[in-house]
């Protein structure tokens, strides 16, 4: 924590950081606002979050950032866009001002809030859109998952655009940026050894644990692969896989 507050008192302010971006994966067709800042930064969330974007070039950062619409300022040094991409990824997963982790329901009311629980990239599409204030964008989209037939008829015109981005972080594979990876579904009568051998067989593992799950029979935890390439492997394998039990293997990166 120390050293997050040294970094922070020798970067300059971080004011007006926010600026839109000129492209992005996802575009809104409708204009940017700046992003609010809210982050406190003697949080250990914060620094805990900031420890994983210190290594991270420039370049990787300013990537991430453009990827969800954001634009690091043309004057800001390499601390200030590191902070900024800080606030963006806790702003995004909900855990600015220490705000706990949502347990997932065991059933969904609808098909927007299971494509928010079970789909990361549509989940970031609409935080972003959220994050921006573009409520027009929110509604349409919500109505387009719920009512894609009925959307198409209202708003195939105006918002052809952004229908289609909608169906793109619909259909997208989690990203995985970490070798870290939380996982969920495998059979509980695997136990702990049959489940990390299963693992182990797309690559050498770090770190594995994982527990049983409390409302079904299936296995769920964290395993570090010694590679982030045995993560994809592991992700792009297993994610979504249809285990017969009226559930589905998650994998998703931390």
């Amino acid at each position: 924590m120390k050293l997050l507050n040294l970094l922070l008192a020798s970067s300059l302010s971080l004011g007006a950081a926010w600026a839109p971006a000129g492209s992005s994966t996802f575009r809104s067709p409708v204009s940017r606002t700046s992003l609010r800042m809210a982050i406190d930064y003697n949080d250990p969330v914060v620094a805990e979050e900031f420890a994983k974007v210190q290594p991270l070039t420039y370049e990787e950062v300013e990537q991430e950032l453009q990827e969800c619409g954001v634009r690091p300022g043309a004057t800001m040094n390499d601390m200030e866009v590191k902070l900024m991409l800080v606030e963006m990824r806790l702003r995004l997963s909900g855990r600015l001002n220490g705000e706990e982790p949502k347990k997932k329901p065991t059933k969904f009311s609808s098909t927007f809030e299971e494509l928010m629980w079970t789909k990361p990239a549509f989940e970031e599409f609409y935080n972003t859109l959220k994050a921006k204030d573009d409520h027009n964008s929110m509604n349409v989209v919500s109505e387009f998952v719920n009512n894609p037939e009925m959307a198409r008829q209202r708003y195939a015109k105006t918002y052809r655009g952004l229908l289609r981005q909608c169906e793109a972080a619909m259909t997208a594979p989690p990203p995985v940026k970490s070798a870290t990876l939380q996982f969920s579904g495998f059979p509980a009568n695997m136990g702990e050894a049959g489940c990390k051998m299963t693992l182990e067989s797309i690559g050498a593992v770090a770190e594995f644990e994982c527990s049983e799950d409390e409302d079904f029979p299936v296995l769920k935890g964290t395993v570090t692969f010694e590679d982030i390439e045995s993560a994809k492997k592991a992700v792009a394998q297993y994610h979504g896989m249809d285990m017969g039990m009226g559930t589905s293997l998650e994998l998703n990166a931390l």
